[in-house]
């Protein structure tokens, strides 16, 4: 086996150029629908990303984080230093493989090692094993635990041992206000934070010019994770109804309702599919049985897909509603969707958002209205 420093493709020096091609391509993929620039919004460029893992590669009596070249497994990349996570990630990296690097407990048959890190300084440690964690492990990774002072997973097959707690708090900065996140071990969460904040700043924005127009009204959300969007847009709508179907989700966007002392938004445990079932009357929920959707004044909606973009069930259903809030992480299916909905529906804002610099990554975010019956 040949080991190689690794070294990250960073060149802060190059990123108005990177970001200036990202939007380029952009504008091409949007201009069959508007001609409107967009609102872009650059990333740092360095230690912005709060997740990463990696791979703990062991040769002879030592290991170390490895990369490998899409495609080659043969040759491990020493990782020393990863400048595009954050500075608590870096920290932690180091604090961690010295506390393991002679320990033969906790450093045999570990495999990947997981970094889940806040804008507000919390942070989470998974280290994933080929083996069964029994007792023994358990006390060496209490003590690793309070010497990196930040909570402990440990995961193998079948086998989840938390020693402390399996999420991270997160308090995020939006025109002023303070907002607090649950993240939940595994769940999705948005990596570049501060990027998340301009997000969450462009869609309130957006709700401000659609209630200022249309007056209050009621917000639904789609596959809304642990509430990032709804938490923030809750005081932007008279109330907001949002549906994830993920049962750790759901339970995190409950504490998130409570933590932020929210009394008109509610999460339900629905897909989007039976939503719309439950809008229409043609099936009932239990888990909609004190939601009387009948009082409900929906005319926005925000949808935050997968990579897939909306199928055309989806996309058929949001065109019912007045305005449309759509955040997608693919622009290519983002231009897809919107090649139906801008049949029904305007442009009025378009924005960018580099949560990933250095990659081909484009975050976009658009909103929507419908066109006067005459168009």
């Amino acid at each position: 086996m040949q080991q190689k420093i690794y070294q990250h493709k960073v060149s802060p020096e190059r990123y108005d150029q990177l970001l200036a091609a990202k939007t380029e391509r952009l504008q091409g993929l949007m201009a069959p629908f508007i001609t409107l620039a967009p609102q872009v919004f650059a990333s740092a460029a360095q230690h912005f990303r709060l997740r990463a893992e990696f791979r703990l590669w062991h040769q002879d009596e030592r290991c170390f984080y490895a990369m490998f070249e899409p495609g080659d497994k043969s040759t491990a990349y020493e990782v020393t230093d990863f400048p595009i996570a954050s500075r608590l990630i870096n920290q932690l990296m180091q604090d961690l493989l010295a506390q393991i690097q002679h320990n033969e407990l906790l450093r045999r048959r570990l495999f990947q090692v997981e970094f889940l890190t806040t804008l507000s300084g919390d942070a989470l440690i998974t280290l994933i094993y080929h083996k069964k964690l029994d007792e023994a492990w358990q006390q060496q990774a209490l003590q690793l635990q309070q010497t990196l002072g930040f909570p402990v997973i440990g995961r193998s097959k079948k086998q989840k041992l938390v020693l402390e707690r399996d999420y991270v708090n997160e308090t995020l900065s939006v025109d002023g206000q303070a907002f607090h996140y649950r993240q939940i071990e595994g769940g999705f969460t948005q990596p570049n934070g501060v990027m998340n904040q301009n997000m969450l700043s462009w869609a309130r924005q957006a709700a401000e010019e659609i209630t200022a127009q249309q007056g209050q009204h009621d917000l639904v959300e789609l596959y809304c994770g642990n509430g990032n969007f709804s938490v923030a847009l809750a005081d932007k709508f008279r109330r907001v109804l949002a549906t994830e179907i993920s049962k750790t989700s759901v339970a995190a966007a409950q504490v998130n309702i409570t933590d932020n002392q929210l009394d008109n938004l509610i999460i339900a445990r629905l897909s989007s599919e039976e939503f719309v079932q439950a809008l229409r009357g043609e099936r009932s929920f239990t888990r909609l049985q004190n939601v009387d959707l009948s009082s409900y004044d929906f005319r926005t909606v925000l949808v935050d897909p997968p990579r897939a973009g909306l199928d055309d069930e989806s996309v058929r259903q949001i065109q019912a509603y007045d305005n449309i809030i759509y955040i997608s992480c693919n622009p290519e299916t983002l231009s897809n969707n919107l090649s139906v909905l801008t049949r029904t529906h305007t442009i009025q804002k378009l924005a960018l958002f580099d949560q990933f610099p250095y990659t081909d990554h484009i975050e976009t975010g658009v909103l929507l209205t419908r066109k006067p019956a005459h168009d």
